[in-house]
């Protein structure tokens, strides 16, 4: 039987994808661990969405985003087998654009308050996980490579994100500012 402890972490460290030992707090398990944690609250979100086709959506996104996992958990030079292409990011941009045409333009770039259904609340909690990420994976590309289109992915993601959420919303409690 293998056990999921290994007792190799207990002083702080974990291994890389490609077997590398690094600190626990290094910036590149900041990043791949960032990641991790954006594809577990969009499968919270998931849980809580009625739409057979926003579902599939994230069922896709959460696949990706254990290549992207994997591809940050692996140092340069070591290959990761399925890596996210500019394909991907154009199936984002179809997402982003396809939500927002079914919304009213005059209302989507106001502000709401977000969360008027508990997806939308989800969504909106995962689209703040996701902009994390993506300032985790940019502090990791000043010190290594990381792919470019990598980055543009992320990036792309937490638009995509956001457009589901603010389509799912059942209520639009707009933001007054006070003057």
């Amino acid at each position: 039987m293998m056990k999921i402890y290994t007792k190799t972490g207990d002083k702080g460290q974990t291994s890389l994808y490609d077997g590398t030992r690094v600190s626990k707090f290094d910036v590149r398990v900041e990043s791949y661990g960032t990641i991790d944690e954006l594809n577990s609250n969009i499968g919270v979100s998931r849980q809580f969405c009625d739409n057979p086709e926003i579902k599939a959506h994230l069922l896709k996104i959460q696949r990706m985003l254990f290549n992207i996992a994997g591809e940050l958990a692996t140092i340069e030079g070591a290959t990761f087998p399925e890596k996210v292409t500019e394909e991907d990011i154009t199936w984002l941009e179809f997402i982003i654009d396809h939500y927002l045409d079914q919304m009213n333009r005059d209302e989507v770039f106001q502000f709401i308050i977000p969360g008027s259904n508990a997806f939308s609340a989800h969504m909106h909690v995962t689209r703040t996980v996701c902009r994390r990420a993506e300032r985790r994976v940019l502090e990791l590309s000043a010190h290594a490579d990381i792919r470019p289109v990598l980055i543009k992915y992320i990036n792309r993601l937490s638009d995509a994100i956001y457009t589901m959420a603010r389509f799912s919303e059942t209520d639009l409690i707009r933001v007054e500012f006070m003057k």
